[in-house]
């Protein structure tokens, strides 16, 4: 209780610094610099299909139940997977400009995420009803948008509960497509309060905090739906065979996220030495703290350590890989870094190699990637806490995906809540034995 006293005062601090700067001066070249990624990632879609193909898989996407794991190179294209995610990327920036946020690690984070599921699993259908549940929070609660962004944003990890209820049970259309935004309206209406409910369970040592929510929400409805004799089928669409031209497209694309934050960091090394000292615990904003090159840098190299893992273990780039990848650049600006994410790649990786899942697979792959959402106990307790974490995490998560039924795009976010929950107390009692020793 003592050390989430401590997490409430920190983000207490944190948010009257920024609520009271107003808009910063170089907002707008913050805006324009992820918006300028956005662009680039809906655009390059055209590289792999026309626009007339284009168009076609972008309806095929929309109307795909979009249960975990479904990749939209599959289900539509190449070319409608990157527009689409490109697109939901914009969405979140403009929400962000309209309500006067700033462009801070959180918003950066949210951005990237929301792209990254934008290849397997989000779509413009499926994220607007739970946004606009969260807004209709926000009249309740008399606040306004801003305020309650990051779980609006966030939130559309249970974009796949919307699309199931639409296009998934085999009702007719003119019951279920009502019913589906219904359902978000309702989840997004009931997110902020849970959200800020389970913090304290996991202490902060779970980034990815709203999937942990939506895990809960999610394992909630699939009980009633199952109660109705309604289940989710187990789906693992994943594209293969474009590591080639994927490769060369996101080693360009992080080389000139790490050039201008280079630029922008007058190419300062002590700066980022900096940052690698921060835990990564919530709330660890690195623009706040350390600035936006250095985390455009940190992002940057995150993209790399990703792509890199990838291709060691003998995977596939593809939708759901592409997700995990931009999601850990993403918290590059909000939690995470080099030395705090590799112990959990480290961990997941050892632990594929002794346990029954393949190494190079597409699930273990995103148990590496996104369990890093556990990189804030490799921060704070050192690299053998956090392989120990890795290690348990990839355990938890290929078990818990059947409690949501696959309605909860965050499931690493979910098993992470848990693995933190158990963990940190036993951490915490092992650091204190160390430190009445050294007395």
């Amino acid at each position: 209780m003592e050390n989430w006293r401590w997490f409430r005062i920190l983000r207490r601090k944190n948010t009257e610094l920024a609520s009271n700067r107003g808009l910063k001066l170089d907002d707008p070249i913050k805006y324009a610099v992820i918006s300028f990624f956005a662009l680039t990632i809906l655009l390059s879609g055209f590289i792999f299909n026309t626009p007339i193909e284009i168009f076609t898989g972008l309806g095929d996407i929309v109307k795909s139940p979009s249960i975990l794991i479904t990749d939209y190179m599959v289900v539509g294209n190449i070319g409608a997977s990157f527009f689409n995610a490109g697109l939901l990327m914009l969405l979140t920036i403009a929400l962000s400009y309209r309500n006067n946020v700033h462009m801070n690690g959180p918003i950066i984070a949210a951005a990237f995420t929301i792209m990254g599921f934008a290849f397997f699993g989000k779509n413009l259908y499926n994220v607007l009803p739970i946004i606009g549940g969260v807004y209709l929070r926000g009249r309740y609660q008399k606040t306004v948008l801003g305020k309650l962004l990051l779980p609006a944003l966030f939130g559309t990890a249970l974009g796949p509960l919307v699309s199931q209820v639409s296009f998934g049970f085999d009702f007719p259309l003119y019951v279920s497509i009502p019913l589906g935004i219904s359902f978000g309206l309702f989840v997004g209406f009931i997110l902020p309060p849970l959200a800020n409910h389970f913090i304290p369970f996991h202490q902060g040592f779970n980034l990815y905090n709203i999937g942990f929510t939506a895990g809960m929400i999610g394992m909630f409805v699939m009980a009633i739906f199952r109660s109705f004799n309604l289940d989710t089928p187990v789906v693992l669409l994943a594209q293969e065979g474009y590591n080639t031209p994927f490769l060369i497209y996101f080693s360009i694309f992080f080389f000139i996220m790490l050039l201008l934050g280079l630029i922008f960091n007058r190419f300062r090394k002590s700066s980022y030495r900096k940052l690698l000292q921060h835990s990564g615990r919530l709330v660890t904003d690195f623009v706040f703290l350390n600035g936006f090159g250095v985390s455009l840098i940190n992002m940057a190299l995150l993209g790399f350590l990703s792509l890199g893992y990838i291709l060691l273990v003998g995977g596939e780039i593809n939708g759901p890989t592409i997700g995990g990848i931009f999601t850990v650049v993403g918290f590059g600006a909000f939690g995470k870094h080099i030395q705090n994410v590799w112990p959990i790649l480290l961990g997941v990786f050892l632990s594929s190699l002794l346990k029954v899942w393949d190494v190079s697979s597409t699930g273990a792959i995103l148990a590496a990637l996104f369990g890093t959402t556990l990189a804030p106990i490799a921060g704070a307790y050192g690299p053998i806490y956090g392989m120990i974490a890795g290690f348990v995490h990839i355990s938890m998560v290929m078990n818990v995906g059947m409690l949501h039924g696959g309605m909860n795009l965050y499931n690493n976010g979910f098993s992470g809540g848990f693995v933190a929950a158990l963990l940190v107390p036993m951490f915490d009692s092992l650091n204190r034995k160390k430190r009445r020793r050294k007395k």
